[in-house]
């Protein structure tokens, strides 16, 4: 079991650079998880490709409708969050030393990952990837950085 980072299942959608070697990546695994949240995520990744012109509406309606295909048949396992898990990764940051960058949804997805036992998090983000370690998380990427 591994956990994705929403970037990294949009990127399975997507043509993008490393997006062929998520797609093995994940069909490998078997089994994906991320946060509930991600699925907010990456709907919102599919809107803005439509937003800025990279998606015609047709384009957009068919990944859409993949995506929530793909959810209903369980490609994606997707993980709650609870006013408990909220709860924790609030007080993360109180932990957090003072140079480190973190958004709150990504403290959401790494309070996730180690709340459910997982000890790696495949994440492009550079601030996540930083933060992961506090979290006593490997981040992980399909190509070496």
């Amino acid at each position: 079991m591994s956990y994705f980072d929403s970037s990294y299942i949009a990127k399975f959608y997507l043509d993008e650079p490393e997006s062929e070697a998520v797609r093995r990546l994940a069909e490998s695994l078997g089994q994906v998880r991320c946060a509930v949240i991600g699925q907010i995520e990456v709907a919102a990744v599919f809107h803005r490709k439509l937003r800025e012109g990279a998606f015609h509406a047709g384009a957009f309606r068919e990944v859409m409708a993949q995506f929530a295909d793909d959810c209903g048949q369980g490609l994606w396992t997707w993980l709650p969050l609870t006013t408990a898990l909220a709860a924790r990764a609030a007080a993360a940051f109180a932990r957090l030393p003072r140079p480190v960058f973190l958004r709150a949804a990504d403290a959401l997805h790494l309070i996730c990952a180690q709340e459910h036992g997982l000890p790696e998090i495949y994440t492009n983000d550079r601030h996540m990837s930083a933060a992961a370690r506090h979290f006593r998380l490997k981040p992980m990427t399909v190509t070496p950085r």
